[in-house]
């Protein structure tokens, strides 16, 4: 039988031995519907007490409301564990002043208040977060990287890095710089589905150059 992938369109892409589905796993594009959160196909999450499917943002994201600025952007094939929390930019209190007590969202005598952070927060292609990991305001995660369990990611993560502690250091790099450029010129994550079904066992085996002739 040929390779195959799961069916991007499920909402519950695990089938358990006994032929029920895995209730706690999802493919986050099919279960988030908000405007400011983008999702790529393939990007799973697992909770060992899921919310409903409407809640998974919210179970993610928290401070992240709909109406917030700033986009959390998630790439495809992205693998998140139980407790990881994206901390976005609209959680962040306005401290330029004497106060960093944000009397605002209780007042209704003054104009709305502005949301003082707004950046973005971009997870990458092919990125495993581990255990309880936290996601800071405004943060870069690039393709390949690690996140250890835990860990409090406070600065950007280059391409292909395994980091953690808190705050989230690097432990050390998966691949040279030279085959980190190869495996994002080849951007196997983009690649149509059949093709990436036929690419699993190189990409499995870490043999980079039979992935290349797959490119081709």
């Amino acid at each position: 039988m040929p390779p195959i992938l799961p069916d991007a369109k499920r909402v519950h892409p695990v089938t358990l031995p006994d032929g029920s589905l895995h209730h706690g796993t999802v493919f986050l594009s099919n279960v988030i519907d908000q405007p400011n959160i983008d999702v790529g196909e393939f990007t799973y999450a697992s909770d060992f007490d899921p919310p409903s499917p409407e809640g998974w943002a919210a179970r993610l994201a928290p401070y992240h409301f709909p109406m917030s600025d700033g986009q959390l952007s998630i790439g495809r094939f992205c693998q998140i564990a139980h407790g990881v929390r994206f901390i976005t930019a609209a959680a962040n209190h306005d401290y330029s002043g004497l106060t960093s007590f944000p009397f605002g969202i209780f007042s209704l005598d003054k104009a709305p208040m502005k949301q003082p952070d707004c950046r973005n927060t971009r997870i990458g292609n092919d990125v495993w977060l581990g255990y309880g990991a936290i996601i800071c305001p405004g943060i870069s995660i690039g393709n390949g990287a690690i996140i250890g369990a835990g860990a409090v990611v406070r600065e950007d993560v280059p391409d292909y890095a395994i980091v953690a502690g808190n705050p989230a250091r690097i432990i050390k790099m998966r691949l040279s710089a030279m085959d980190i450029a190869r495996m994002n010129e080849l951007a196997w994550w983009n690649w149509p589905v059949d093709q990436i079904a036929s690419a699993r066992d190189a990409l499995e085996a870490g043999d980079l150059d039979s992935l290349e002739m797959l490119a081709r």
